[in-house]
């Protein structure tokens, strides 16, 4: 028979890491973890579409998709970089001056590809801190989806199973999750920080948080309070457990 504060605990933390995966996910899936804000008297005009080609067509070069991002009010999230440009409408004989969104995903092989100290000389000296940042801002949030997945089979067959020892195993996953999410954002914002120290953006442009970011900030407390909740329900009632047994024994 499970406590009535242990049942609300298990509730609560159940609610609290649904929120923290979807918000996670959201992150994950979207760009708007990093945006460039540039002034339209900086804006290219006639040679958008030439940048515009470039981005989405040309190869993979870090120098070049940033200096594009940085004119055409661009955005970056963990799987995608996107620009800001005129829309292409063939009903309009004139510029449609509507906007447009264009973004190109970054494949896995390119997630895997060396950053240089220098991105602006080519075949210059790696950058080993830039390149395993890169590499852990997007394996990390997959490790912390991975271990909320586990925990709630984990949780699932303890349910079926009637037992409630299982529950400290969920709290350390919740944990392990959480931590994950944090060096996520953390090994972000470094990655970016190191970028513009080798590859400033222009006068007048003007770099900002994005509210993906944000909310794989909200995940993270979310997920330690999950952890919280799970593992001092199952503490708890092993406690009680130990009393009991001893009780019944006396």
């Amino acid at each position: 028979m499970v406590d009535n504060r242990y049942a609300t605990a298990l509730v609560i933390g159940s609610v609290l890491s649904l929120l923290a995966t979807v918000y996670l996910s959201v992150a994950v899936g979207t760009q708007h973890w990093y945006q460039y804000s540039c002034p339209p008297v900086k804006r290219e005009g006639g040679n958008a579409s030439e940048l515009r080609e470039e981005f989405i067509n040309g190869e993979f070069d870090e120098k070049t998709y940033s200096e594009t991002m940085f004119r055409l009010n661009g955005t970056q999230g963990l799987w995608w970089r996107c620009i800001l440009v005129p829309s292409q409408s063939h009903w309009f004989k004139e510029p449609d001056p509507r906007m447009e969104t264009q973004c190109v995903s970054f494949t896995l092989a390119q997630q895997f590809s060396p950053k240089y100290k220098y991105p602006a000389i080519q075949n210059n000296e790696e950058d080993l801190l830039r390149t395993y940042l890169w590499r852990c801002q997007f394996l990390l949030p997959l490790v912390s989806l991975a271990l909320v997945f586990l925990g709630g089979l984990v949780g699932v067959c303890a349910c079926l199973c009637r037992s409630f020892t299982p529950t400290l195993g969920v709290g350390v996953l919740h944990l392990l999750a959480g931590l994950c999410t944090l060096g996520t954002v953390c090994c972000f914002l470094a990655g970016v920080d190191l970028l513009q120290q080798y590859l400033p953006p222009p006068v007048g442009v003007e770099g900002s948080l994005g509210w993906s970011l944000y909310l794989a900030l909200i995940s993270f407390p979310l997920q330690m309070m999950a952890a919280a909740l799970f593992l001092w329900a199952a503490r708890s009632h092993r406690k009680n457990y130990t009393r009991m047994t001893a009780y019944r024994v006396a």
